[in-house]
C-alpha cells in the first residue's frame, strides 16, 4: 500500500518545518509529514556559513525544534529521501528508490543547489559548497591540513565563510567577478566599507576577475585566473548562488523560469501543490510587483505560516517586508526592504565608526535599509520601508533625530 500523507511537505529547512509546526497550531488534525534527502532533522541554516563553521555553536543548538517535538505533534520526518518526481494527476511523489508517497495537499519547500562551477577541475577534491550540515563538516574535516584558502564570490555565504577561515588562522583569497563585494544586493558604500574590513583583517580581495579553471591532481592546488594567473589554494569555497530545486515540479508541468512561480497565496499551476522558500517566485510589491525568488528565513517562515492558513481555509495573501542578516567579524549587519532600483542614498552616522545605516530611496520614497551595528535604525526603519515613507533626506541623515519620529 501507498505511504500517503493529507499534507506531504518536500524539503525540511526553514520554510517547511515552519509550515508544519503552523499546521499544528491552526489545529489542523490530517497527517503531516516532510521529507528531506538530509538525514538530519530540521536545522537552521544561515549559522552554517558563521556560527557552526567557527564551532561557536554545536549542530543540536542549529536545531528548529528538539526531534521529540516531530513525534508529539505527530509530524513525520521521512529522513535520507531525495524526491525525483512529481505527478499531480495521480496526486504522489516518487524518491529516488522508485518508493511513491500519496499526498492530498503538496507544499514545495526544496530550497536550492549550490551552483557549480562549470569551469576545468571543479570536481577536484577540496572544492566546497556550504548550503548543509554535511558540507561545513566535511569541509572542516580538511582544515587540519589547510593554508591557504580561495573563496570564489564575494556575497554574503562567501564573506562570511571568509570571515570565519580568516579567524581560524587560514591566508584567505576572494575572488569577484563584479567590480565589488555584494554588488547584487547592495550600494556601493557598504560594498566598500566590507571590502576595506575583510582587508584589514587580512583578507587578500580581488575585485573583477574571472576564474578560467582550478588546478590540481585529485585534489585541488591553484586556481587559474582568466588572465593567466594562479592563485595557490589548499582549499575552495565556492559561492556563487543557488539553483533553485524544482527541476520535478516544472517536469510535472508547473510554470516557472527562476524558480517555480506561485500566486499570492504560493498556490503554483498544479492543482493542490504549493511552494515556499527560496524556489517560490511570487510576485512582491516591495519591487513594485516584479516577480522574484527570496532567498531569507523570513520569506520562507513568512510563506510556510501562510500555506498552512490556507490549507486550514483562511483567507491569507503574502506581503511580508523582506529582511535579512549577516555576522562578518564583529560587524552585524541587518536588512529591511530591497533596495532594488533605488536612485538615492543617504548615509546615516559614521561609516569611520562602524555604526552606521544606508537609507536607500526610490522617487522619494524609502524602500530599504542596510544597518551595520544600528539595531535601532534597522528596527525603527522597518516602518518607514513599510508605509514607502517620503523624507527629506537631510532629516534622515540626522543621528539626532530617531527613525521612528521622522514618521510623526
Amino acid at each position: 500500500m501507498t505511504e500517503r500523507y493529507d499534507v506531504l511537505i518536500v524539503g525540511a529547512g526553514h520554510g517547511g518545518a515552519q509550515c508544519a509546526i503552523a499546521l499544528r497550531q491552526l489545529g489542523f488534525a490530517g497527517s503531516v509529514a516532510m521529507v528531506t534527502e538530509e538525514d538530519d532533522y530540521p536545522y537552521e541554516r544561515p549559522p552554517l556559513s558563521k556560527e557552526y563553521l567557527a564551532k561557536d555553536k554545536p549542530f543540536e543548538r542549529l536545531l528548529i525544534r528538539p526531534p521529540a517535538f516531530w513525534d508529539e505533534r505527530n509530524v513525520g520526518v521521512l529522513r535520507g529521501r531525495r524526491i525525483v518526481s512529481v505527478d499531480a494527476a495521480a496526486k504522489s511523489v516518487t524518491d529516488a528508490t522508485g518508493a511513491a508517497i500519496g499526498y492530498g495537499t503538496l507544499v514545495w519547500a526544496t530550497g536550492g543547489a549550490p551552483r557549480r562551477l562549470s569551469c576545468g577541475g571543479a570536481d577536484l577534491a577540496g572544492v566546497h559548497a556550504i548550503r548543509t550540515r554535511a558540507d561545513v563538516d566535511t569541509l572542516e574535516s580538511e582544515l587540519p591540513g589547510v593554508e591557504r584558502v580561495v573563496v570564489i564570490g564575494g556575497g554574503y555565504i562567501g564573506l562570511e565563510a571568509a570571515a570565519v577561515l580568516t579567524k581560524l588562522g587560514k591566508h584567505v583569497t576572494v575572488l569577484e567577478a563584479l567590480d565589488r563585494v555584494l554588488a547584487r544586493v547592495a550600494g556601493e558604500p557598504l560594498s566598500r566599507f566590507y571590502e576595506g574590513e575583510h582587508r584589514a583583517h587580512g583578507v587578500d580581495v580581488q575585485l573583477g576577475v574571472g576564474v578560467d579553471c582550478l588546478l590540481g591532481e585529485g585534489r585541488v592546488r591553484a586556481v587559474r585566473l582568466a588572465d593567466g594567473s594562479e592563485v595557490p589554494a589548499d582549499l575552495v569555497v565556492v559561492g556563487i548562488g543557488i539553483v533553485p530545486a524544482v527541476q520535478p515540479l516544472i517536469a510535472a508541468g508547473a510554470s516557472g523560469a527562476n524558480g517555480v512561480d506561485v500566486d499570492g497565496a504560493c498556490r503554483t499551476s498544479l492543482p493542490d501543490v504549493f511552494a515556499i522558500g527560496d524556489c517560490a517566485a511570487h510576485e512582491n510589491g516591495y519591487v513594485d510587483g516584479a516577480r522574484i525568488r527570496l532567498e531569507s528565513v523570513q520569506n520562507a517562515n513568512d510563506q510556510g505560516t501562510l500555506v498552512a492558513k490556507t490549507i486550514v481555509g483562511q483567507d491569507a495573501h503574502y506581503d511580508a517586508v523582506p529582511w535579512f542578516w549577516s555576522n562578518q567579524y564583529d560587524l552585524k549587519l541587518q536588512t529591511v526592504g530591497l533596495s532594488t532600483g533605488y536612485d538615492a542614498l543617504v548615509t546615516r552616522g559614521d561609516v569611520a565608526a562602524r555604526s552606521f545605516s544606508l537609507v536607500y530611496l526610490k522617487q522619494g520614497r524609502v524602500i530599504a535599509l542596510d544597518c551595520v551595528n544600528a539595531t535601532r535604525d534597522y528596527a525603527q526603519g522597518r516602518k518607514l520601508v513599510m508605509e514607502r515613507a517620503v523624507i527629506d533626506p537631510a532629516r534622515l541623515a540626522d543621528t539626532g533625530t530617531p527613525l521612528k519620529e521622522m514618521l510623526a
